[in-house]
């Protein structure tokens, strides 16, 4: 915002930001998104975070004609609304492509894992990798895993919210998988991680869907290897390849972070992806010329929008705006995430365990 109103703003007017917490309750999504258009009365609107939270924003702005850019749900199928526009993609199809890149990325090592064990977060934001997608017959982690020849022993799901993993580790312990994907959110990983540790186990490679990254690294040695998914890791050899617009935002981004005393100051996914939903914004109004929200719609189907970490977009409603994938794969070495797979966007070869 502050570098949007350094340039002028947006159509010659400064920008302001008002942000309502909604508390992680999906209850309160709709009537502050309401509070926003009817009574605040703002020219434009942000998705907020996580899949069913956006799901219930999208309506609001569906309702209301607003084009609402959103940097978390990547579960396609759902997104009907042709004026939401995701800056983080993981195709039409996220069940297959989360799955299939990470087996492709395990078969290249030297010893690839033999077996599996899942353990799933029961909400929408994680349960349709595992299990694929209510009402269609997509393939899933555990079919796709099957194909892929690995054994799996086990499919353990847990509600959101759940706070004692030691029943889980001791299943996991008792299994000795090779491999654990575990489809999280924020710091259950970490949970199930230090439960395990209290066993005396340790899984030989274990992959996390959507966790914080600086409680991971906060494990130390335990953490080591951990795999999960990715946009954009602040690694050296990336940045020199995107170049030095990149590293700017990164040091500034770092150093605000620090200045603001947050625990964890790298620009990566999450950062990236609420980076890209303001450039589409800003790209929409200014092809439109107006704050007509049909008119920003329109343009960014037609005009599409640059963007500093993905590049051109395009959006095309028959896919419910959702553009081929850049995801990729990163792993903890020595104390860092690095991004691993796939090979022309990593920083650094996968590790085995």
């Amino acid at each position: 915002i502050a570098r949007l109103n350094e340039n002028g703003g947006l159509l010659g007017r400064q920008v302001e930001w008002t942000v309502f917490d909604d508390e992680s309750d999906q209850a309160n999504v709709a009537t502050l998104y309401e509070r926003l258009i009817t009574e605040e009365e703002v020219d434009l609107i942000m998705g907020p975070y996580a899949t069913p939270f956006i799901i219930s924003a999208m309506a609001i702005a569906e309702r209301h004609g607003y084009v609402m850019p959103q940097h978390t749900a990547v579960l396609a199928p759902l997104m009907t609304y042709e004026c939401q526009f995701p800056s983080w993609s993981i195709g039409p199809a996220p069940n297959e492509f989360v799955p299939e890149q990470l087996y492709e990325a395990l078969a290249t090592l030297d010893s690839p894992p033999q077996s599996i064990v899942f353990v799933t977060n029961q909400s929408g934001s994680t349960d349709f990798i595992t299990h694929g997608q209510a009402d269609v017959e997509d393939p899933d982690a555990i079919s796709i895993a099957e194909e892929a020849g690995l054994e799996v022993l086990a499919d353990i799901g847990y509600p959101p919210g759940n706070d004692d993993w030691s029943a889980i580790a001791a299943q996991v312990r008792d299994l000795n998988p090779d491999f654990v994907m575990m489809n999280s959110l924020g710091v259950e990983s970490v949970g199930l991680i230090e439960a395990m540790e209290q066993l005396g186990y340790q899984p030989p490679l274990m992959f996390s869907l959507f966790p914080a990254p600086g409680p991971l690294l906060g494990l130390g040695e335990a953490g080591e290897n951990h795999l999960s998914v990715s946009t954009f890791e602040p690694n050296e050899p990336i940045i020199e390849r995107m170049g030095d617009e990149v590293r700017e935002i990164v040091e500034e981004f770092a150093a605000e972070a620090e200045a603001a005393d947050l625990p964890y100051t790298a620009f990566e996914t999450q950062a990236t992806g609420s980076w890209t939903a303001w450039e589409i914004l800003v790209a929409g109004v200014e092809a439109a010329g107006d704050l007509d929200q049909q008119a920003i719609c329109d343009a960014l189907h037609e005009s599409g929008a640059e963007t500093t970490f993905h590049g051109q977009l395009e959006f095309d409603p028959e896919q419910n705006n959702f553009w081929p994938s850049d995801q990729g794969i990163k792993q903890i070495q020595d104390g860092d995430w690095v991004m691993v797979w796939p090979e022309d966007i990593a920083a650094a070869e996968l590790r085995g365990p």
